[in-house]
């Protein structure tokens, strides 16, 4: 016989069964709860709770006005939005973010693959950690010494490169201040700071592999290069895949602490990335509004990259981020 009574309904009773063993779950495992809600409240504060700021994008606030102004300020809908669209601006910042970032995805991301891959091919384990340490070490430094050595280094006033220059008689080269130089430089001290402690989680992933295949295709008679092309890097596409994915969805991410710490006006042309522009714009010329737009605008694009390059990586077969 059939019942109107909802709370009788399978489906209803299924979902409180469901539901009393999460509780269950929970109150078990309650000491884990309690270890990871210092970090989901981190998040919930300072992620998700700033993410109302988002309407300053679509107000006319001033600076003064605090936070009644931006509940009280005008809408003006897509305004801020279309003035960075038409300014000149526009192209020169996005081109720079998208070119540097380029330029650290296509010679930076394969950087710490090819470090793992001759790491796991060397035998003598003290020369293998000495080398470990020595790449991982530069990513325990701050940018603002990574910087400070790189501008040392390249000074025209006792730089040690410039002063080889002089050495083989060549004039010396102002590398941070010269718009053919000064991606080259960005791009080379990135790579030296990150190559090392991006290896970690690659040859982690080479340790997974079953040593008996490499020993079936030594029967088999392949070489070195066989080897790796057919095991090793098949063996950890997944970890090339998730972080190919990441990277692409940071690809207007081009790196804001190295880019403040180096540039100056000469090389605003081919240095002057979105998030330099929406600093200056924003704390510097108080156009907050404007400021928001513009970094809004960055992260939209970004979700839609990481959502196109995830959705493509599972149309190819890869596993994706979700």
């Amino acid at each position: 016989m059939m019942t109107n009574n909802p709370s009788l309904n399978p489906a209803t009773i299924q979902s409180k069964k469901r539901g009393s063993r999460r509780l269950v779950a929970i109150r078990h495992h309650k000491f884990y709860y309690l270890l990871i809600l210092p970090g989901l409240l981190y998040f919930l504060i300072f992620d998700y709770v700033p993410m109302a700021g988002i309407v300053i994008a679509f107000k006319d606030i001033s600076p003064f006005d605090g936070i009644q102004g931006i509940i009280s300020s005008p809408w003006v809908g897509f305004k801020h939005f279309k003035n960075f669209m038409d300014s000149i601006y526009f192209w020169n910042v996005l081109r720079n973010t998208l070119v540097i970032s380029g330029y650290k995805l296509i010679i930076g991301f394969p950087a710490p693959i090819i470090l793992a891959l001759l790491l796991n091919e060397v035998k003598h384990q003290v020369f293998k950690k000495f080398v470990q340490t020595i790449s991982y070490l530069p990513h325990f430094l701050s940018m603002v010494i990574i910087s400070g050595l790189v501008m040392n280094i390249l000074s025209t006033d006792g730089g040690l490169v410039n002063e080889l220059l002089r050495l083989f008689g060549k004039e010396p080269i102002h590398f941070l201040g010269s718009n053919d130089y000064f991606r080259s430089v960005l791009v080379s001290s990135h790579i030296w700071h990150q190559v090392g402690w991006g290896s970690i989680l690659y040859l982690a992933a080479l340790t997974a592999i079953d040593p008996q295949l490499y020993e079936a295709a030594i029967i088999d008679g392949a070489g070195k290069w066989r080897q790796v092309w057919h095991i090793t890097l098949p063996g950890i596409t997944h970890v090339i895949v998730i972080l190919f994915i990441f990277n692409v969805g940071g690809l207007l991410n081009a790196g804001f602490e190295q880019v403040f710490l180096l540039y100056s006006p000469p090389v605003y042309e081919t240095s002057d990335i979105i998030d330099t522009f929406v600093y200056r714009q924003g704390l510097i010329q108080f156009q907050y509004s404007f400021a928001t737009a513009v970094n809004l605008f960055k992260s939209v694009f970004a979700a839609i990259l990481i959502l196109g390059t995830n959705y493509l990586s599972k149309r190819l077969g890869q596993e994706g981020i979700w």
